[in-house]
């Protein structure tokens, strides 16, 4: 099982910083000084996209996440998975927090996911990775 944005999304992104980019050539100095940095976020963004594919994948040894850094597993043994709801500027935002610290002493890793991350709903892809996981069944 994986998740990760829709493929479209990396190619709407550079679609956009190119027609920015494109639209810099119509303004003056300071406007093609922002709409240029606009275009470049896009850009990066669209590239992010396309590099953290997958997002995130569950298979037999754990949770494999990708990040800007390198993919890092997390096995099942130490895996606590949690979805935490909040309410945002009149909505609620749910993220997907996945969480191997043992205690207090213990470090860990604590990657928090949305939607935009998984492209689903983080309650949905709480209840699959528990069904994932070996000895749930």
């Amino acid at each position: 099982m994986q998740w990760s944005p829709p493929a479209f999304v990396p190619a709407a992104l550079a679609g956009a910083g190119v027609a920015l980019g494109a639209v810099t050539l119509l303004l003056d100095a300071p406007g093609r000084i922002l709409v240029g940095a606009a275009a470049l976020l896009l850009l990066a963004l669209a590239g992010r996209e396309a590099f953290l594919r997958p997002r995130l994948a569950a298979g037999p040894e754990g949770v494999e996440v990708a990040t800007l850094s390198g993919r890092r597993l997390l096995p099942w043994g130490l895996l606590r998975v949690r979805v935490r709801t909040a309410r945002r500027w009149g909505t609620t935002v749910r993220t997907l927090e996945l969480d191997t610290s043992s205690g207090p002493s213990d470090d860990g890793v604590l990657v928090v996911l949305g939607r935009w991350d998984l492209g689903a709903d983080p309650e949905a892809v709480a209840r699959a990775l528990d069904a994932e996981r070996p000895g749930s069944a």
